[in-house]
């Protein structure tokens, strides 16, 4: 073994002469930190800060990495992804171009029931090859934390193989996985109609087994009108919330159900979508503590006119994400950069929104900020170094990636 090696065994690292954006909350912005160091030991960080503080015991025997004055942050999050799905809906696509209604795409067998039909006739071995250029993806753009929907299987064993897919994507790649348990998420060709029996299958039958599995690390549930009701979704969480699992919400995405405040009321991690949220929702939010997620990707792809509500949402104090909502149907979007500047561009999000957005706000919406989402002692040693001038370029350029170099957990 070269002492290289003995170094990188005994789990001690040190990335110096390099620029951090901490996103540490007790700096200002970015919380940059010129001539900066971060050592890991075991894979947490033992020490982020100038260079000139760090202490001489940590270097003792560790793995010294020059970044010749790279930009370092946090490792990228991508909170809200329905990542694991069979098969694409590129002909719905061409369809819709083509000037068909949704009612023709429907007709034809498109839709969501396409994505149920895929994914039911694949097995969990199909799933997990066709899910993982997609989150090598993400990998390459520096995520180090992604989180994973079912909602394409919507009866107990094919979201139950979604889920484990899910879980079977951190055995593949080194990347850390939150899952949901989306059963509300549409309804199934077989319930006929019936919202109501399915709502109470999903959450007697499919929630309580989902649950003893440890399948899942929270609920979702989508508030909509061609979905499901405030009431409807309120069966569910009640269930959650008995069987101790933290819940998130896509809504007000297309019409003002509430669906934000309906979030608050049971102290959602999270609220996601959001472009018909009222001045009520975003006070209920704010006092719940509960994370407006950003998706600017369905927004562009469905060609939404309703922005979401960015200054309401600034004015009443609430805590800003944002994610791809990778999905076939409405966000075929596997580029958090990228989404980053539709943030920017579309909704007038600030390079500081953004990058908040993706590293300390997403964690917060996952509930891991304990343990990642910003370079400070004591988290996960999950990195992004890159070959930018400002921080600024993550959020600007269009098409091109600068990551030098990802880490994970220290490695």
């Amino acid at each position: 073994m070269t002492e290289k090696e003995r170094r990188v065994a005994a789990g001690k690292r040190i990335w110096r002469n390099a620029r951090l954006a901490t996103i540490s909350p007790t700096l200002p912005g970015l919380g940059v930190v010129e001539r900066g160091a971060v050592a890991s030991v075991d894979g947490k960080i033992a020490f982020a800060g100038p260079e000139a503080d760090l202490p001489a015991s940590l270097a003792v025997n560790a793995d010294m990495v020059d970044c010749d004055g790279r930009w370092i942050t946090p490792g990228l999050i991508d909170c809200h992804t329905h990542l694991v799905h069979a098969g694409n809906r590129a002909n719905e696509f061409e369809m819709r171009l083509a000037g068909a209604t949704y009612e023709e795409v429907a007709k034809a067998g498109g839709g969501i029931v396409s994505s149920v039909r895929a994914l039911r006739a694949g097995s969990e071995d199909e799933l997990i090859r066709q899910t993982l250029p997609r989150l090598d993806a993400l990998i390459a753009e520096g995520v180090t934390t992604v989180e994973v929907k079912s909602g394409y299987g919507l009866d107990l064993d094919n979201e139950a193989k979604s889920l484990r897919a899910g879980r079977r994507l951190a055995e593949e790649r080194p990347i850390s996985v939150k899952t949901s348990f989306l059963g509300a998420h549409a309804l199934p060709p077989e319930a006929a109609g019936d919202k109501d029996m399915f709502v109470a299958k999903v959450a007697d039958e499919m929630l309580p087994a989902i649950a003893a599995e440890g399948l899942a690390d929270a609920v979702d549930g989508f508030c909509e009108g061609i979905a499901f009701s405030p009431e409807q979704i309120s069966r569910v969480f009640d269930k959650a919330r008995v069987l101790g699992l933290p819940v998130k919400l896509h809504a007000d995405q297309l019409s003002n159900l509430h669906g934000a405040a309906l979030a608050a009321r049971y102290g959602a991690l999270s609220a996601d979508h959001l472009e018909y949220t009222d001045a009520e929702g975003a006070a209920a939010m704010a006092e719940a503590e509960t994370v407006a997620v950003i998706l600017p990707g369905a927004y562009y792809f469905i060609r939404e006119t309703r922005k979401p509500p960015i200054q309401l949402f600034r004015d009443a104090g609430v805590t800003m994400a944002v994610a791809t909502d990778c999905n076939p149907g409405t966000s075929p979007l596997t580029s958090l950069l990228l989404t980053m500047n539709m943030a920017a561009t579309l909704f007038s999000m600030t390079v500081e929104e953004c990058l908040l957005g993706v590293t300390r706000n997403a964690a917060t919406a996952l509930g891991l900020a304990a343990e990642t989402g910003t370079i400070e002692a004591g988290k996960w040693a999950d990195l992004a170094i890159w070959d930018i001038e400002r921080p600024a370029e993550l959020v600007y350029r269009m098409g091109f990636n600068p990551l030098h170099q990802r880490v994970w957990r220290g490695s």
